[in-house]
C-alpha cells in the first residue's frame, strides 16, 4: 500500500508539471504563429517554406515545441485519469493506469529527445530553456510514476492470487 500513496503523490506532481509544459508550449506556438510571417519573409526559399520554422530558438525548436505540447496534453490527461484509477486501486483500473502511463512516458521521452537536441544546438531564450528543463524533469518523474504503478499492479495480482 505504500506504492499507492507514492503513485498518488507522483501523479499530482506530474499533473502540475504537465500543466506548466502545456502553458509554456502553448505560448511558444502562439508566439511562433504570430511572428513567423514577418521573420520568415526575409529568409531564402527552403527556410521560407519550412512549416516548422519558429522565429525564436534554433531549427529544433519547432519540433520540440509541438511534441512538448502533445506530450503535455496527453500527460495532463493521463495524470488526471490516473488519480482516479490509482484511488480505486483495483486490477482493471491499475492496468489502465499502467498502459496510459507508459504511453505518456514514451511521448515525453520523444519531447525530451528534441529538448536535448535543442540544448545541443544552443541559442534559445529563457522561456524555451524553462520548457526544456521541465520536459526533462517530467520525463524522470513520469518514469518513476510508471514504475510505481507497475509495482502496484504486481502487488494487486499477488494479493489476488494469495501470494501475499
Amino acid at each position: 500500500m505504500a506504492s499507492k500513496s507514492a503513485a498518488l503523490i507522483l501523479s499530482v506532481l506530474n499533473l502540475v508539471l504537465y500543466f506548466i509544459v502545456i502553458v509554456i508550449a502553448s505560448w511558444a506556438v502562439n508566439h511562433g504563429i504570430q511572428r513567423t510571417r514577418e521573420t520568415a519573409s526575409v529568409l531564402s526559399t527552403p527556410a521560407h517554406l519550412f512549416p516548422m520554422y519558429f522565429p525564436m530558438g534554433n531549427m529544433a525548436t519547432g519540433f520540440f515545441v509541438i511534441f512538448a505540447l502533445i506530450a503535455g496534453v496527453v500527460g495532463f490527461t493521463t495524470s488526471l485519469t490516473g488519480l482516479q484509477n490509482i484511488s480505486k486501486w483495483n486490477a482493471s483500473n491499475m492496468y489502465a493506469a499502467a498502459m496510459s502511463s507508459m504511453t505518456t512516458w514514451a511521448l515525453t521521452l520523444l519531447a525530451m529527445g528534441f529538448a536535448c537536441k535543442e540544448i545541443q544546438l544552443g541559442w534559445t531564450d529563457s522561456n524555451l530553456r524553462t520548457l526544456e528543463i521541465i520536459t526533462i524533469i517530467v520525463s524522470g518523474t513520469q518514469l518513476l510514476s510508471t514504475g510505481i504503478i507497475h509495482v502496484g499492479v504486481s502487488e494487486i495480482i499477488a494479493y489476488r492470487d494469495g501470494r501475499v
